[in-house]
């Protein structure tokens, strides 16, 4: 009699109690554990490769691996970083009293205080950033931390390698990251074309993968640069000709990334040396990389880092806490809008309490089963009183969410899973109204030009059409 068939069953069944159980003690989601669990139990074998493969996160295994070497970035950099102070706490509750509880919030989730004389200036598109971002290069004087997803060596690209270069022969110590999936997006390689030119320059998590795929998880989506610890830039943007609109790219794009002077731009530091130590195993620490913050404006400003690992979830919480607190507006300016339940019922909320929501998103999206997906969802914001606009070709990548015109978060962060839960994202929160008036006379002008969507107009379209939403609205926590 043959038993080998009897013990491979038992073995596979161990197996997938085994995983099961994994997936029923890790995965916070009750809907993620069921799909994994019956997946596991549906799909003998491949079920378990399936969870072992996609359903782990290494990525928080592989950072405590890390731990000491990253406990100690944080022992050399944090007492570089000025810390929360009753001063401080007590001086935003005056200057900003509506949104005391929103500090103390935010404030809890990062551990890190909201800074004062702070200056920020928002730079409308490729053509005026990039520019401000070589010229800041080109006076650099000690050290440049540049991280993007994307570096692409076109035409922009090579201006950004032409300057760290000349950086680098100047005497400038340079440090950049780029994602492994991110590096991918063209045929040659940036990486490889620093590295030839002697600058110092890491992958975050490579990829054997052959090409680049939109749907690719757990990447460094944050997009900043530092030079001597005293000016940063942070955003949207990444580094492609594409941004470049006065070259008439081919595949042309709208952005909006920010200059900053100021305390924060020691927040900026902190988590590039995080993901520094991280890919590279190496220490940033000293004067060079962190001097001494000086006032330069009167903006508030506080780095809210966000990813699959310790920072789990920290911004969707920023998220709805700033919804909950709002008393007149709220806009959001998106590429991606595919929130999940909490916070499409927060923005209901939000509206049927009288606060005005509007959502911005591009009415030609870049990912058309994203686009799909998001069609199927707007119905469920536009039925509670909420305002849907889409915006005009060339294609908006712009991330903006602004309250009450006195509050904004900045940043790296799409209004999508992948964003809000799978990625590595980078915001600032700012507070003070001389910035937030520019930021909603910014939205303004795209009002100007975007067209209000109804509900009726969703609703109405042909039946096909909208079960291809419906169809592609399922894979949303994914894309």
């Amino acid at each position: 009699m043959t038993y080998w068939p009897f013990v491979a069953a038992l073995l596979e069944r161990l197996i997938a109690l085994s995983v099961s159980a994994h997936a029923v003690l890790t995965k916070r989601e009750t809907r993620a554990a069921i799909g994994w669990v019956g997946l596991i139990w549906l799909a003998p074998i491949m079920g378990s490769a399936a969870y072992v493969v996609f359903g782990v996160n290494r990525l928080r295994r592989r950072g405590n691996r890390l731990q000491k070497d990253l406990e100690l970035v944080l022992s050399r950099v944090r007492p570089q970083v000025p810390q929360q102070s009753q001063d401080l706490m007590h001086a935003v509750r005056q200057q900003f009293p509506r949104f005391a509880q929103m500090n103390d919030l935010v404030g809890d989730l990062t551990g890190a205080p909201l800074l004062p004389g702070n200056r920020v200036e928002p730079l409308c598109g490729g053509d005026v950033a990039f520019p401000r971002m070589l010229e800041a290069i080109q006076q650099a004087q000690h050290t440049i931390t540049l991280q993007s997803y994307i570096f692409d060596p076109d035409r922009a690209g090579r201006e950004f390698i032409a300057a760290l270069k000349e950086a680098k022969q100047r005497g400038v110590d340079i440090r950049v990251l780029i994602d492994g999936v991110g590096a991918k997006y063209s045929w040659r390689s940036a990486i490889r074309i620093m590295r030839q030119e002697g600058i110092i320059c890491r992958v975050f998590l490579p990829t054997i993968g052959p090409y680049s795929t939109f749907y690719s998880n757990l990447r460094n989506h944050r997009k900043s640069m530092v030079v001597d610890g005293k000016v940063g830039f942070t955003g949207g943007m990444n580094i492609r000709e594409g941004l470049r609109l006065a070259w008439k790219p081919r595949h042309p794009v709208q952005d909006l990334h920010f200059r900053f002077e100021g305390p924060v731009t020691l927040h900026l530091q902190e988590v590039f040396a995080m993901d520094w130590c991280f890919a590279a195993n190496e220490v940033l620490s000293g004067e060079d990389w962190f001097p001494l913050p000086a006032e330069a404006g009167n903006t508030w400003c506080r780095g809210i880092p966000d990813g699959p690992d310790e920072d789990f979830e920290k911004l969707k919480m920023t998220i709805l806490g700033a919804i909950g607190m709002s008393q007149k507006s709220i806009l959001i300016i998106t590429p991606y809008f595919l929130p999940d339940e909490s916070i499409i019922a927060a923005l209901n909320v939000a509206a049927m309490r009288g606060v005005r929501v509007g959502i911005l998103i591009p009415a030609i999206n870049n990912i058309r089963l994203v686009q799909w997906a998001s069609m199927a969802i707007l119905p469920q914001v536009l039925e509670r009183g909420c305002e849907v606009y889409f915006t005009p070709p060339p294609f908006d990548h712009t991330k903006l969410f602004l309250v009450d015109g006195e509050w904004s978060l900045i940043g790296s962060t799409n209004w999508d899973a992948r964003s809000l839960r799978l990625n590595f994202e980078f915001n600032v929160e700012c507070y003070g109204y001389e910035l937030n008036q520019k930021l909603v006379e910014i939205a303004n002008q795209k009002l100007r030009h975007a067209r209000r969507v109804s509900l009726g107009e969703i609703e109405n379209r042909a039946i096909w059409l909208r079960l291809r939403d419906g169809v592609a609205r399922l894979a949303s926590p994914y894309l």
